[in-house]
Formats: structure tokens, sequence, C-alpha cells
């Protein structure tokens, strides 16, 4: 029986994608898996030789293959035709994300990546309950730029946004990229004239969450004296958590990106 119809494989039917950043540059189109995709594709799929996937490089290109070859947490792919990925925003939206309790960001940073974000910031505020220290000490940008491949993989990106190393609130307000830096702030504290829809639809925008806490007047006061523009988003205070989705969402509903 061919290892794609198997009994019991996981979720029938479905081409299964895997990560490899290696795959638009190796040389005879045979593509090593690292280990944990792998054995990802052997124990929890179980999949065998001549099962068909799809392979992803992080930077844009997408390849149908087959596997080559593979035993627990090795596995080689014979690459074959490339395939057309998910279309990528025309805004290239920075999401910078204070960082939140136990693994709230990691939500932020997965729903963030399925909603096309190009790249990730995230930050410790004045109101954050985490210390840069303590994320260096768990390694925790590793832990993010994890679930960033797993997002991409789920939601048919072939594109990985950058996850930056967590950096102070003042290094995010003065060094954010972009020339159009959006600060979305609690209700109250915007702009009044200010409305997503009277922006005109940018190259590029860096929209800047804060933390459970929200915003103190010294942050909101420090970013629009570095040209941040404060802008709100309705009348009802957001769970730090959805913040970045709402925001995202809002842009390319109203930029009518895709």
């Amino acid at each position: 029986m061919h290892a794609s119809a198997r009994p019991g494989r996981y979720n029938p039917g479905v081409i299964p994608r895997v990560f490899a950043p290696d795959a638009g540059t190796t040389a005879g189109g045979i593509v090593a898996l690292a280990p944990d995709e792998a054995a990802h594709l052997t124990r929890v799929l179980r999949l065998g030789p001549g099962a068909a996937v799809r392979v992803f490089d992080g930077r844009g290109g997408e390849w149908a293959a087959t596997i080559r070859d593979g035993a627990k947490s090795r596995v080689s792919l014979t690459l074959g035709p490339p395939l057309a990925p998910a279309p990528e925003p025309r805004v290239a939206y920075s999401l910078a994300i204070a960082v939140l309790k136990g693994d709230a960001t990691d939500e932020a940073v997965r729903d963030g990546v399925m909603l096309g974000a190009a790249a990730i910031h995230p930050f410790v505020a004045a109101r954050s309950e985490v210390s840069l220290a303590a994320l260096a000490r768990a390694r925790r940008a590793d832990r993010w730029r994890r679930v960033a491949i797993a997002s991409a993989k789920q939601c048919g990106r072939a594109t990985v946004p950058v996850i930056h190393e967590p950096v102070t609130v003042d290094a995010l307000l003065t060094g954010a990229p972009g020339p159009l830096r959006l600060q979305l702030v609690e209700p109250g504290l915007g702009e009044p004239s200010l409305h997503l829809a009277d922006v005109p639809v940018p190259s590029a925008v860096t929209l800047a969450v804060g933390p459970e806490g929200g915003w103190t007047p010294g942050e909101v006061a420090q970013a629009r004296a570095e040209g941040w523009l404060a802008l709100g988003l309705g009348g009802r205070v957001l769970r730090a958590v959805s913040a970045p989705l709402v925001a995202l969402a809002a842009a390319q509903a109203v930029w009518r990106d895709r």
C-alpha cells in the first residue's frame, strides 16, 4: 500500500508541508530534513518513501516533493516542480508585541504569522511582567521562531517572518523601522482626528501593541516625540493577546490588502 494511503495516517487527504531552509539551494534536488521535521513526518504522520509532501524554504519558495528515504529522525526528499504558495500581503507589516505573561506571546506570534506579518519585534515595556534577562535565559526568541515556522506551515505561507530578539521599549520606540509607525493605544489615548481609513496605504508599517497593563503615559509621550502616531482601535479595551490580531486584520481590511 502506498505510504500516503496507509491506514491511521494523520489527517488523510492533506499533503503535509515541511520546512527546509536550504531547499532552494540544494544541488541535485535532494533535501535532507532537520531532525525535528523528519521526526514529524515519520513518527507523527507515519509517512514513508514515496509519500508526497510540499517543502518550503521560508523565503518564498515552495516545491512539490516526495520522500526519498528515511527512518525516524533521518529523512531526505526529492524535489519536484515549484509550486505557488499563499500570496503575501502588499504591505510589509512589522508587528511589535510587548511580551505577555506565560505562553500568550506564542499565541500572538502564531496569529501574526497567519495574518501575514513580515517581521515581529518583541519588546519589554514598563508594565511588562518579564525581564529581558529572563527571556534570554529561557531562549524565548528561539521558541517564537519555532512557533512562527509551525504557523507558516499550517497557514500555507512559504515565507517565515523574521523574529527579532526582544528589546527594551526605549529601543523599540527609537529604532523601529519604517516611515509609518502606529502605536495602538487604549480608548481615549489616540489622536482624535486620526482614523485608519484616513492613512494612505503604505508600502510598510510598524504596528506596536502594549502589554496587559497598557502603555504608560511616558511611553505614549515618548512615542509621539519619536514620530509615532497614536491610534485607537475602537471604544472597547482589547486583551493584549487579541490586539495584534485585530490591528493586522483592521489594517488589511481598510487598506484592501490580501
